[in-house]
């Protein structure tokens, strides 16, 4: 049976309705940014760009980087956006836009996301890499899809009980990343540890500016959660949904983040360009070897 085209909107060219692509203009290999002006950070790295292409914050490169096609994407910031691109991807290379029909065989993506993000831990200093090990969900976004074969309720349900985790809150999910693409970015020079993901950056990472906490407690509680060798490294919006809705639609991520403040030290980074452009040439060089 077809999808309705109120579930899979297409624009008049037949592109993806927010992403305004076309299967063509997507490589099996994509980097996540958020910010839409690290698009041209990366791709002024490539040999060639084929296609260039923006709609809203959505914008896209695809070309060539040491003979390897890839493609990056800015995503904007936060769980929904994730919902948005991923889901869009993955119809661009499983769905027949046609027939409105899945295809019969899967393809499955590399998602790399470089971001940027504020460590929980005092070692873990201001311009360094951490590479998401789990992401941890506390935003609530992937239980409106089926997760159970995804979840590690072991672990969720120890930190559930560590922090005191509000029944009114969505229960938290810890999401493994893709272990075939952490041997790939994995080095001697990069922390690995869960990645907090919240729904937002204010009072969603535990900041009060003008407006009190439901547990102003919870970032120190983060801070010395450890479990069977588990413990959170740093905060941001994308992780979680990125490794869920990727582990579920069958895709490999992983993310890499580059640590601009500690929120431990009270610290922020004194030159986070810098910081972001070489993890920016870390990631790439690794990527060419997938």
């Amino acid at each position: 049976m077809s999808i309705k085209s109120s579930e899979l909107i297409l624009n008049p060219d037949g592109s993806i309705y927010h992403l305004n692509l076309l299967p063509k203009h997507i490589a099996d290999n994509v980097i996540f940014v958020g910010d839409q002006d690290r698009v041209e950070r990366i791709s002024n790295h490539f040999d060639s760009i084929e296609y260039a292409i923006q709609k809203r914050e959505f914008k896209t490169h695809t070309g060539l980087y040491k003979g390897k096609r890839l493609t990056v994407i800015s995503t904007g910031i936060g769980p929904d956006n994730i919902d948005i691109v991923l889901n869009e991807l993955d119809a661009l290379v499983n769905i027949d836009l046609e027939t409105r029909t899945p295809k019969k065989e899967l393809k499955s993506l590399n998602i790399i996301r470089i971001g940027t993000s504020g460590s929980l831990q005092a070692d873990i200093p201001v311009d360094a890499f951490v590479l998401s090990s789990h992401g941890l969900d506390i935003n609530g976004m992937l239980h409106f899809y089926q997760i159970d074969s995804i979840s590690n309720p072991e672990v969720e349900d120890a930190f559930i009980k560590h922090t005191n985790w509000s029944p009114f809150k969505a229960r938290p999910i810890i999401i493994e990343n893709s272990r075939e693409l952490q041997t790939v970015f994995e080095d001697e020079n990069i922390h690995v540890g869960m990645t907090g993901t919240a729904g937002g950056f204010y009072g969603p990472q535990g900041r009060i500016l003008r407006l009190p906490l439901q547990d102003p407690d919870l970032n120190n509680k983060l801070d010395n959660f450890s479990y069977k060798g588990y413990r959170i490294t740093n905060f941001e919006m994308e992780t979680s949904v990125i490794y869920g809705l990727s582990k579920l639609l069958g895709h490999n991520a992983i993310s890499l983040n580059a640590i601009i403040a500690n929120r431990a030290n009270g610290t922020f980074s004194e030159n986070p360009k810098q910081t972001v452009d070489r993890l920016i040439e870390f990631a790439l060089n690794r990527i060419i070897e997938l």
